[in-house]
């Protein structure tokens, strides 16, 4: 609706995770190289952690991207609200294995014939589980007990579980210390800072055909309110400059002013203290900018994923 008339030729803040749109943050980026590195390096379970809306979904559909370039074997769980049988056939079936009509023991038994023979290839297999907090804690003991899935060197699955900040503390469950003691590398997200979320609107924009004028449709005063408003979350960030596109647009504005913006978040509820929006403020002070990783073993070469970084 606003393209023609912004010089725009794709819409430049849906909400879907794009990988074209891609905008790797220091946090990202290293999020990114560290998941490869730990599938490359057979590190066995690899865990991502973020809020709402911080780009993990879109995290992982450039890990894929990486991963075809690689000719890795990968499956991809998006909702793991499954019984331990289904999640198994699902996983597998996704990784190109037969698992109709199969037995727990015979999936087993074909997947580790899989990943043996992936390993003879020189090659790794990816299990990546989104929305990993919502995992049981029956199915993540099942998914533990994949990672004897191993020859006397290396791990022949790697695990990358992906989710939401409830998954952390659930990891720490006495319950689950077998498993905790088997991450060899956790990475958790955090929101935009006012200088990345201004960075992040002008490269989208430049990206969906903006040219010269990705810098100038969004007012500097206009910026500060999305970040205000949005807390940095990438997500609201797209909402709101698809709201301020679509009332400029409407009124034949050739910027978004700062008042298309303070309207928006009146519309969708937003607050500058996060109130309404779900976000705890005094949480997104701590933890803008921020960024922990587990160091990996120190001797090992840290290489970069290719490609998107």
């Amino acid at each position: 609706m606003y393209k023609s008339f912004y010089g725009l030729n794709k819409n430049p803040f849906e909400i879907t995770p794009d990988p074209r749109f891609f905008y790797g943050t220091a946090r990202h980026n290293e999020a990114l190289a560290s998941l490869y590195y730990g599938i490359e390096r057979r590190k066995g379970f690899l865990v991502v952690t973020g809020e709402v809306g911080t780009g993990k979904t879109l995290l992982a559909r450039c890990l894929f991207q990486i991963l075809k370039q690689q000719k890795i074997s990968f499956a991809y769980v998006f909702n793991p609200l499954l019984p331990p049988l289904e999640f198994l056939q699902y996983a597998a079936n996704d990784m190109g294995i037969p698992a109709v009509n199969k037995s727990k023991g015979e999936l087993l038994g074909e997947l580790n014939r899989y990943l043996i023979s992936r390993y003879h290839q020189n090659s790794s297999a990816v299990l990546i589980v989104d929305e990993a907090q919502l995992l049981s804690w029956e199915l993540l003991e099942e998914i533990r007990l994949l990672t004897n899935l191993e020859t006397a060197q290396q791990k022949l699955l790697q695990i990358v579980l992906i989710g939401q900040p409830e998954l952390d503390q659930k990891l720490e469950s006495p319950d689950l210390r077998q498993l905790k003691q088997r991450i060899a590398l956790r990475c958790r997200l955090g929101p935009l800072s006012l200088e990345e979320t201004q960075k992040y609107i002008s490269v989208r924009l430049f990206l969906a055909g903006a040219k010269e004028r990705h810098q100038s449709i969004f007012p500097e005063q206009a910026v500060e309110l999305v970040h205000r408003y949005s807390h940095g979350i990438p997500r609201l960030v797209n909402t709101l400059c698809e709201a301020g596109l679509v009332a400029g647009f409407a009124m034949k504005s050739s910027t978004v002013s700062p008042e298309f913006i303070e309207e928006a978040a009146t519309d969708f509820r937003l607050t500058a203290d996060g109130s309404e929006s779900g976000v705890d403020a005094s949480s997104v002070r701590k933890t803008s900018g921020s960024v922990s990783t587990q160091a990996v073993k120190s001797g090992d070469t840290f290489r970069a994923a290719p490609a998107l970084l």
